[in-house]
């Protein structure tokens, strides 16, 4: 088993692209600037950005790219995929609970468990989702959104049992998987590491707690994105909000 979620994408980095759901990139970023109404040559913070596919279309498009990554290995891909394509993009690997803009941004994207919901160990519950969403507020300019998709707890509770919860593979009270059994295309791996898993109202909260106000909530399964409410069995769900005031205690 992994220890460690840097490890993990680490790993993981040369087959994450054959996922199936990193196929839609063009669809998705296109469904990102409709519902952010950017214009050419915003500022857009990529946090989780992993190997870097929604940042380079961006990158593309005109957009002035930063793009956060705790693994080594994704980054390099990004980069290198980066430079085929033509575009720059600011890459900077760091822990995005402790990543600290020394600029301003026009919106920021945290998708598809780059970096939320992911805990380390020794990690409490909200400490670190609470320091990814202030570092975030920190560097998104007031009145400007941030676009998360997260872990959708709704189908988790559906999924696991009570012999999950005895054998202590599931947390409850915080809705958290200790084990985590991941399909990826390099096979079935199973992974001694937290990942959280939230409800709407959950997340909202720690949003506010950081200065946000959500604004729409939508089912936000990578690679099929869209203007509907949440499906109880999808992966994930997608939370729109707006940064409206100074950091929340």
């Amino acid at each position: 088993m992994l220890n460690s979620w840097e490890h993990f994408f680490d790993e993981h980095a040369p087959h994450y692209l054959q996922n199936r759901f990193t196929s839609n990139t063009v669809a998705e970023v296109e469904f990102i600037l409709e519902e952010l109404n950017l214009p050419p040559k915003s500022l857009i913070l990529d946090v989780g950005c992993g190997t870097g596919r929604h940042s380079i279309e961006f990158a593309k498009r005109g957009y002035k790219v930063t793009s956060v990554d705790i693994s080594a290995e994704m980054l390099a891909i990004a980069q290198k995929k980066a430079r085929e394509e033509g575009v720059v993009v600011e890459w900077v690997r760091a822990d995005a609970a402790q990543y600290q803009s020394s600029k301003l941004f026009d919106a920021v994207i945290c998708l598809c468990e780059g970096a939320f919901g992911l805990l380390n160990p020794g990690d409490e519950v909200p400490s670190r989702e609470l320091c990814i969403l202030r570092n975030i507020a920190s560097a998104l300019k007031i009145n400007s959104r941030l676009i998360l998709t997260t872990p959708n707890g709704f189908a988790k509770i559906r999924e696991i049992t009570q012999e999950d919860v005895e054998a202590g593979r599931f947390d409850l009270v915080n809705l958290v998987e200790k084990i985590t059994t991941i399909s990826v295309p390099e096979g079935v791996k199973k992974v001694r590491l937290r990942q959280k898993f939230y409800t709407p109202p959950e997340l909202s909260e720690y949003l506010k707690r950081a200065g946000f106000e959500t604004e729409r909530v939508w089912g936000g399964t990578a690679g099929n994105w869209g203007r509907r409410k949440i499906h109880l069995d999808e992966i994930e769900f997608m939370v729109v909000a707006r940064r409206i005031s100074e950091l929340g205690s």
